[in-house]
């Protein structure tokens, strides 16, 4: 789950990290209150609050440049709230369609000394969290780590000894920090890891971290992403979601327990299992098809949750062909044929659908969807059903 930067820097104040001063905004009445507190003649920064990064070079539909404007004085910040509030963002992460902008966040201005990159994200591979430094602040870190890979420090953390003091000081020295600069990283760095160990994040980004020209540290911008699967046991950040910044979609699919997550294909895809799903979508890649999105019904889904799923994968218009890949354990096979039928008594199905199951109860399955009349092609392996779904939807042509 994701968060606004307004949110984020909350959060980070209450763990002790410096932010600057700032107003969230959604409305003309409180963009005005915001400038007030901020100042009349002072430098205000005004800033799109959209789920997806690089507002600062993003382009609105109207025409107007950036979501992210350093103005002096009212009258330009109020100029520039007025181009942005309820207005459509486009940005290299949120595609050609665009967010529509419905909060603002209002800051003070910084006098920037220098900019510096700091995260704490969850490293897969070794089981523990990691802190990702670097003195190139404020420029997309996936181009520093392509181009000046030196410029990265990385730095383990256990999950069992936690953050230590010597672990600050590292950071803190590579990162080139000198005297009360130290000491103040070190608060800094300590905050953020305790946040992000206490609140279950998967990311917690601070870019740019600067210093101002009397040496001072806070964040400037912050990115915050929890794992959903622990959300649960914290009800003051699932307080924080947006539904608006989110699929409609992806929140039909919360309600009823399945993980979905759109993509820009147009093979619907239903598994159970997340690896299984992964495979599935590699495999029909690997045949020319393009996969729809990601949805792992689970091995416990019942037939609502099946019928729910396929009312979910036909919303979408780009859909032009299902493939239902379950392999019974937990989940039986007849379970899976049972919601398949109930679906398409609820659903019109008119593009084609591949269904290929194995497992437990899979011959109760095959004669449960046999005896069924549904319009469907069964399948006796995973690529097997790849192919022919991959091979339907092209002959289907644009019409399907």
């Amino acid at each position: 789950m994701n968060i606004h930067e307004y949110q984020a820097k909350r959060l980070l104040q209450e763990y002790g990290v410096p932010v600057p001063r700032g107003y969230a905004a959604t409305n003309s009445r409180e963009v005005e209150t915001a400038i007030s507190h901020l100042g009349d003649d002072d430098m205000i920064v005004v800033k799109a609050q959209i789920h997806a990064g690089g507002r600062g070079k993003g382009t609105f539909t109207d025409g107007y440049k950036g979501g992210v404007k350093v103005v002096k004085g009212r009258a330009a910040a109020q100029d520039a709230a007025n181009h942005m509030l309820d207005n459509t963002l486009v940005t290299a992460q949120t595609g050609p369609e665009g967010r529509k902008v419905q909060t603002l966040y209002l800051t003070e201005g910084c006098d920037i000394e220098h900019e510096y990159y700091l995260a704490i994200v969850l490293d897969r591979e070794t089981a523990q969290s990691v802190i990702i430094a670097s003195t190139e602040g404020g420029m997309d870190i996936e181009e520093v780590a392509e181009k000046t890979p030196e410029k990265l420090i990385r730095v383990p953390v256990s999950p069992t000894m936690g953050l230590r003091h010597h672990q600050c000081r590292q950071v803190a020295f590579a990162l080139g920090f000198k005297g009360d600069q130290v000491k103040q990283f070190a608060r800094i760095l300590t905050g953020v890891y305790k946040m992000f160990w206490e609140k279950n994040a998967m990311l917690v980004e601070i870019n740019p971290l600067v210093t101002d020209k009397n040496g001072n540290l806070s964040a400037l911008d912050a990115k915050v992403s929890f794992d959903a699967n622990a959300i649960f046991q914290h009800p003051d950040i699932q307080q924080l979601r947006d539904l608006n910044e989110e699929d409609p979609k992806e929140i039909e699919a919360s309600k009823h327990n399945l993980a979905y997550i759109a993509l820009d294909g147009n093979i619907a895809c239903m598994v159970n299992g997340a690896g299984l799903a992964m495979a599935t979508m590699d495999i029909i890649q690997s045949f020319g098809g393009s996969p729809a999105n990601f949805l792992d019904v689970g091995g416990g889904a019942n037939e609502d949750q099946v019928t729910a799923a396929f009312k979910i994968i036909l919303s979408d218009p780009n859909v032009k062909g299902i493939l239902v890949n379950i392999f019974g354990g937990i989940m039986k096979c007849d379970v899976i044929a049972r919601g398949i039928v109930a679906a398409a008594k609820n659903v019109d199905i008119t593009v084609p659908l591949v269904v290929r199951l194995e497992g437990t109860n899979v011959e109760a399955g095959k004669k449960i969807l046999r005896e069924s009349g549904v319009a469907l092609t069964p399948a006796d392996s995973l690529v097997q059903a790849a192919e022919i779904i991959v091979e339907q939807v092209k002959n289907a042509g644009p019409q399907a």
